[in-house]
């Protein structure tokens, strides 16, 4: 029997910043060829410079994660900042932010699919060491 379930990690970034959006779906190749989604997690770019979770927080980045396995995650990020940070900090280590903001949510992903549960214990540096392992592979984000 074959099962409907739905898999992979998908870009739905329409509304987000285009530069940010080309270097995600970049990444995203990236994080498919080199990690299993076997639930469809799809990551949703926003045009704002923060978002609001679920729980009333501001922050740039989130995971959702449902009770039921039988529901899909998904991962926000806000992308309304870019412009901001490309003038302080340059192109390349603005884009390295939200690779680092999405790294972080998909841990939390991978996180969810073995316990059912997140948390922050190590996330960010294993969020880093992610950017630093890609980094090693493309020229710039």
């Amino acid at each position: 029997m074959q099962s409907d379930r739905r898999t992979g990690l998908r870009i739905c970034g329409s509304r987000g910043h285009p530069v940010v959006r080309r270097a995600l779906i970049r990444y995203a190749r990236w994080l498919r060829a080199n990690f299993s989604f076997p639930v469809r997690v799809p990551v949703y770019l926003l045009p704002g410079p923060t978002l609001v979770t679920v729980h009333g927080e501001r922050c740039s980045a989130s995971f959702f994660a449902p009770d039921s396995a039988l529901d899909e995650p998904y991962i926000r990020v806000a992308t309304g900042d870019y412009s901001e940070l490309r003038r302080r900090r340059g192109r390349d280590s603005a884009l390295a932010a939200f690779i680092v903001s999405l790294s972080h949510e998909v841990l939390h992903y991978q996180q969810w699919l073995r316990a059912g549960k997140t948390s922050e214990r190590g996330v960010s540096a294993a969020a880093t060491a992610m950017l630093r392992r890609y980094e090693r592979e493309v020229d710039h984000p």
